[in-house]
């Protein structure tokens, strides 16, 4: 199965291990980045590969 390109609040919170209300402040901060550069945004919803990009999650191979 593919993986969905949003994470909502609860894959947030749980791939960063902290609280529902941490993620929803992530994600706002994240959103407002991608908008500020002329990307729309879905509310409650972040783009998965943003996301790992911001927070350092990288292949082995390509570090």
């Amino acid at each position: 199965m593919e993986e969905n390109r949003f994470m909502r609040v609860d894959n947030v919170a749980k791939e960063l291990d902290v609280s529902n209300s941490h993620a929803y402040r992530i994600m706002k901060a994240l959103n407002d980045e991608l908008e500020a550069m002329g990307y729309m945004v879905v509310s409650s919803r972040v783009n998965r590969a943003f996301f790992m990009k911001k927070f350092c999650y990288k292949e082995e191979e390509e570090m």
